[in-house]
């Protein structure tokens, strides 16, 4: 017999597993479970989500429009730093974790529940996202897994176990059981079904932000986005809040193909997966941050930040952002930003979003020391006579001392490497 509980509080998507989990968490604790439904920009499946609870029994459904904070305190923050997983993924299934973890918890504490759940199997990262936050922001809250407790081992069980309880299971557009698709305002991600098999490549029909690229507009569309302290805060000239900045540039990114990636990741629990992730307006939004950041950061400030960023993405992408040293990196980062201000230029045509301009009152590019033509004198082309000189001199050292001459060319130069 489980632990007695007196209430848990349902991270609820509508979706099938979370529905199922709704009804398993009923019939195997015996009490209420108040639900909680992120509006993270997936707004079409919201009335579905209530109207599902509804029909499970729930009193207590709540669905929270987080648009706004999930943009200005997650995704935007995490967008300073230029955050990349492994090179390729923008991150947008990790970084609303901590938020949606953050609003089980407060919801825990204001109706006095025990435990919260989730609906993340034991083979993903989304459960130990959702457990280290919750650990970090109320550790005395029990965490409940139904992945992990009950019998259920497959797809097809848990098809068989809706169809048993009369919980509807939705079907995609060619009649079949759906891929797993996770979907908020940064990105869309799918996967499961063919796309298990990294051989196999993806079918046209399971994009569904993007237009292929082939397809898109044959003319280009050249965009401006403005900069204060690494935030986005205008699109063309027309100051926006975070959510509705990023939501503009979804609709400006999909239309050009901007922000597909077809990728093999390494999971935190040892497994690699394949997924196809849509980001159309991150992709443009990580371009132009680094456009204004190529103007406005000083030479060592930017290669210290590309150097952490890395570790900073496998930060959050690990389930630490609720975490003593994400919080160091990120005020490394955010002081960064102090001067990260201005306007970025970015042509966008058939699946790219190229930086063509960028301007800045805190610009540190000087015209007068770039310039092929007779600048003011500051530059001295003499100095660098001096300067070659002192970066050789432990070259000059390390050739004497390993017997290297000038005679060694070619082939007899590198077989001595």
């Amino acid at each position: 017999m489980p632990q007695k509980i007196e209430k848990i509080v349902l991270s609820y998507s509508g979706g099938l597993d979370t529905s199922i989990i709704l009804k398993w968490l009923q019939q195997t604790y015996q009490c209420e479970v108040v639900t909680f439904t992120a509006d993270l920009g997936q707004s079409d499946e919201l009335e579905q989500a209530r109207q599902k609870a509804e029909t499970l029994g729930v009193k207590d459904i709540r669905i929270v429009d987080v648009r706004e904070e999930f943009v200005r305190d997650f995704v935007f923050p995490m967008f300073r730093a230029n955050a990349l997983y492994e090179g390729q993924y923008l991150l947008g299934s990790s970084i609303a974790r901590p938020l949606i973890a953050k609003h089980l918890v407060g919801i825990a504490r204001e109706v006095g529940a025990d435990a919260i759940a989730h609906g993340a199997t034991g083979k993903g990262n989304d459960q130990v996202r959702f457990e280290l936050a919750t650990n970090a922001l109320d550790p005395s809250l029990r965490i409940i897994a139904p992945w992990r407790e009950w019998s259920i081992q497959s797809r097809t069980e848990l098809i068989e176990y809706a169809r048993m309880h009369q919980i509807p299971v939705p079907k995609d557009k060619r009649g079949e059981a759906p891929f797993s698709i996770d979907a908020n305002l940064l990105h869309t991600s799918t996967e499961g079904k063919v796309l298990e098999n990294p051989a196999e490549i993806a079918p046209a029909y399971i994009y569904q932000r993007t237009v292929d690229p082939v397809d898109a507009p044959n003319e280009p569309e050249i965009v401006v986005v403005g900069f204060e302290k690494g935030d986005a805060i205008s699109l063309n000239g027309e100051a926006m809040t975070p959510a509705a900045l990023l939501t503009a540039l979804n609709k400006l990114g999909g239309k050009h193909g901007i922000g597909r990636v077809d990728l093999v990741e390494n999971r935190f629990v040892g497994i690699k997966s394949r997924g196809v992730y849509e980001t159309p307006g991150g992709t443009i939004l990580l371009a132009a941050h680094r456009g204004i950041e190529s103007i406005t950061l000083d030479r060592a400030a930017a290669h210290l930040k590309d150097e952490i960023m890395p570790r900073y993405a496998a930060l959050i992408y690990n389930g630490f952002w609720y975490s003593p040293e994400r919080e160091m990196l990120q005020a490394l980062i955010d002081h960064s930003q102090t001067y990260v201000s201005g306007e970025v230029t970015v042509k966008l045509y058939k699946g790219s979003a190229n930086v063509i301009a960028r301007v800045s009152a805190h610009s540190l590019y000087s015209l007068d020391l770039v310039t092929f033509e007779e600048g003011s004198g500051t530059y001295d082309h003499h100095d660098a006579e001096g300067f070659i000189k002192l970066n050789g001199l432990r070259l000059k050292n390390w050739a004497a001392r390993n017997g290297k001459s000038q005679s060694l060319l070619g082939s007899e130069l590198m077989s001595t490497f």
